[in-house]
């Protein structure tokens, strides 16, 4: 049975799941019935970072432009233009025991794409979630419904995993950003 998480809680991952190798991590959320004359597209990516919270080259910057880690360890499984149906939007798979041993933490992090123009926000966007499953068997870990605490942000920072000398923990975030994906960029050590 998942652990559900709220807003700042951390668990152990691989403490409390002895010999789990593989995750897939799944975002997912709905956009609220709202017309501004374009679709919402959502964005999910993984930012590889170091001990300072940057990432060490543009490699590290998983996205749907981006989609596989040079390591192999981190795949992005595409982008969902639209966020129609149920379950998970995007999909992110984590082979742990692969993950370069100078990448020290893993932000998840949802853009909503082309925002400024389109004149959107996470405001208009609810029930968005973020799940962690063993990859091996489908069961879900860990799952932290973000509520709806957004107003004007283009950005979220939704979770982070991280190493705890050789486990892995979970940090449920759900830190909204303005300035879309080039502040988040930038945020990290990225030129954009």
């Amino acid at each position: 049975m998942a652990v559900n998480l709220q807003k700042g809680q951390k668990i152990d991952l691989t403490k409390s799941n002895p010999g789990l190798k593989k995750v897939m991590v799944g975002l997912g959320w709905d956009v609220n019935k709202y017309d501004s004359g374009y679709a919402f597209d959502l964005d999910a990516s993984a930012f590889l970072l170091n001990d300072l919270e940057k990432v060490s080259a543009d490699s590290d910057f998983i996205f749907y432009n981006n989609k596989n880690h040079p390591s192999g360890a981190v795949t992005h499984m595409g982008d969902n233009l639209t966020g129609a149906g149920d379950g998970d939007d995007e999909q992110i798979k984590i082979d742990l025991s692969g993950v370069p041993s100078n990448i020290t933490k893993i932000d998840f992090t949802v853009t909503i794409n082309e925002a400024e123009q389109r004149k959107q926000n996470f405001g208009q966007v609810s029930n968005s979630f973020i799940r962690v499953c063993n990859e091996e068997t489908g069961e879900e870990l860990i799952r932290y419904d973000l509520g709806e605490d957004f107003s004007i942000e283009t950005s979220v920072v939704v979770a982070r995993l991280y190493r705890d000398g050789n486990e892995w923990k979970f940090n449920a975030i759900g830190s909204g950003f303005q300035g879309g994906l080039a502040a988040l960029c930038r945020n990290y050590g990225l030129d954009v």
